[in-house]
């Protein structure tokens, strides 16, 4: 039962928090008491005790004893399946895989009224202890009565001592490595002020605190305020609802039997002012960001895990959320395990390749019959799951059009940049003045108004933010462009797309197609502190990328009958007088 696979202490202090806040606790402290050792005339510090003290209902003695047996407990019926805790197995099971011994002090009518239980791993061994001992009046160590202010007229408090298997070896590693886990865990209960998490680490020897305060939410959502995120976004959400604080959130029903259970899906995107400027990912918030990459996978409002399958190694992955919440009455579904670290059966889908799963145009409906024929237990998550990647996939793609165009935006305002919109368009009034006319040049006459408003629109349906679609709208117009250039993931074949909006022609670079990451992306990338080698390389793969983009199209007349062969010389031909008049830099 020692190797019962707990992370971390993080995770095993946890169990006893679920506990707390079960038996109604408002109030939860963490206390790590840590002594000063000598070795070779050079003092350290150790941990000596943890304690979890709470201000929760209490136990009388039978259920203090079953608290402290493995696979007994009060939660077990099916009556308490909407609890945090029924496996019966938190208290003991947490407790010995860090410490030897458990001590358990309850009471429901003032602390001196305290029962005391424990479970101790020496004497187990020696034959000593076969039971747990029925419990008994004891008064509470005065050292710990004098370490808080929060022994009300009922409450338990548990301590751990001959802690041998904690990683951490002070009372300062073990708060600074649980604060942000602790604090996402039961950020829904911190957040809403049904409860308070209190952080403490003690100098055994001067009963002075080391560190005193309180945990704060961490929101991997980042939708909260007054959170551990660091500033401007501890006070102010760092994200957006996705797709917008109205349809946030998806409830999907799942039927068990005669019963019907909803799991809640919600998501969320990083703000435009948490990603302008192209170092965001270095800065305090953005590293905050990095350390919550992943589904957030929530059991009771309690986070199980936060699960990196479904995320990529990518930097960029930092800037979506996603939280999974479901009732205990689907753990066996979710495949929850006994020590609530992991939803198993759910974190599986996180590798089901949807496409082959519903090629032929098979439904989400008629794949999830044949799972459940087959007895296949993932199949009431298949929905769920689906939703999930989807969500995923589309936020993926919009943070990837803010980044490139972000990149675009930082371009057009380097005044040493050569601005290929500006040339196009003086040689486009060339042609104008020359009686070349063009589906777009009719709108340059609306109102100036109202073609910023059908650019910025087109843009807007395009992935881009209102904000940056409305400025480069506003730079286009002011500017007296005829070009803008974008760029989107579009659901098209074709490398770039062009629309005449506003007396303006749009082009948009299809972020999806190879051409953009073989021609403009590795061009694009940001070329400080690059090597001359990689600079090289890059150049090098854009001609390549050049050179089969032009292959392509040599294939393409060639697949063509006679006819068709004949439009598509003349339109290389009529494209290339434009072109060489386009790029002709000699005037």
């Amino acid at each position: 039962m020692r190797d019962n696979g707990y992370k971390n202490a993080a995770y095993a202090l946890a169990e006893l928090m679920d506990n707390s806040i079960q038996a109604g606790a408002r109030r939860v402290e963490l206390l790590c008491v840590q002594r000063t050792e000598w070795v070779e005339q050079r003092s350290r510090q150790r941990i000596d005790r943890i304690a979890v003290l709470d201000n929760g209902r209490g136990m009388n003695a039978e259920v203090l004893r079953m608290a402290l047996q493995f696979g007994n407990g009060t939660n077990l019926s099916p009556e308490q399946q909407t609890n945090m805790g029924k496996f019966g197995m938190g208290l003991p099971a947490s407790s010995v895989s860090q410490a030897r011994r458990v001590d358990v002090w309850s009471w429901q009518d003032g602390f001196e009224s305290a029962l005391h239980s424990y479970l101790d791993i020496r004497e187990i061994e020696t034959g000593k202890q076969d039971e747990i001992p029925e419990p008994r009046l004891k008064k509470i160590p005065k050292d710990w009565l004098g370490w808080s202010t929060s022994f009300g007229k009922s409450g338990t408090l548990v301590v751990w001592s001959e802690i041998d298997r904690c990683i951490w070896r002070t009372g300062r590693a073990i708060i600074d490595n649980s604060e942000q886990l602790i604090g996402r865990m039961y950020r829904k209960f911190l957040n809403s002020g049904e409860a308070e998490i209190r952080l403490a680490c003690i100098e055994g020897e001067s009963l002075t605190y080391a560190i005193d305060k309180m945990a704060r939410p961490n929101d991997p959502l980042y939708l909260m305020t007054g959170t551990s995120t660091p500033a401007p976004y501890d006070e102010q959400p760092m994200f957006e609802p996705y797709p917008d604080p109205a349809t946030y959130e998806t409830r999907v029903p799942v039927r068990i039997g005669r019963e019907t259970h909803h799991v809640s899906v919600r998501c969320s995107m990083a703000r435009k002012s948490a990603r302008e400027g192209g170092t965001a990912g270095n800065r305090d918030y953005g590293t905050h960001a990095a350390r919550n990459v992943g589904v957030s996978v929530l059991r009771a409002g309690r986070e199980l895990e936060l699960d990196p399958a479904w995320a990529m190694s990518d930097a960029r992955e930092r800037w979506w959320g996603v939280e999974v919440e479901f009732p205990p009455a689907l753990d066996e579904i979710f495949g929850v395990t006994n020590n609530k670290q992991h939803a198993r059966n759910f974190g599986e889908t996180a590798t089901f390749d949807f496409k082959d799963l519903l090629k032929d145009g098979k439904t989400i409906t008629a794949a999830k019959e044949e799972m459940l024929a087959d007895g296949d237990p993932h199949a009431h998550l298949l929905e769920i799951a689906h939703l999930v990647k989807s969500n995923i996939k589309q936020m993926r793609d919009l943070v990837d059009v803010q980044l490139k165009n972000q990149r675009s935006k930082e371009a057009r305002h380097d005044t040493g940049a050569f601005d290929a919109e500006k040339e196009a368009t003086e040689k486009t009034r060339q042609r104008q003045a020359e009686g070349k006319r063009g589906e777009s040049d009719a709108d340059e006459g609306k109102p100036v108004e109202e073609r910023k408003s059908e650019i910025a629109q087109t843009l807007t349906d395009q992935g881009l933010n209102q904000a940056d679609a409305t400025e480069l709208a506003s730079s286009a117009i002011e500017g007296s462009l005829k070009y803008i250039f974008a760029e989107a993931n579009l659901d098209s074949p074709a490398f770039f797309s062009v629309q005449p909006r506003g007396g303006a022609l749009i082009v948009t670079l299809n972020t999806r197609h190879p051409a953009y990451s073989r021609l403009v992306d590795v061009l694009e990338k940001d070329r400080s502190n690059q090597s001359t080698e990689n600079l090289q390389e890059r150049l090098e793969n854009a001609l390549a990328g050049l050179k089969l983009l032009l292959m392509a199209w040599a294939r393409y007349e060639d697949e063509q009958d006679s006819s068709r062969r004949e439009h598509a010389q003349d339109a290389r031909v009529d494209w290339g007088r434009i072109a060489r008049r386009f790029l002709d830099r000699s005037d």
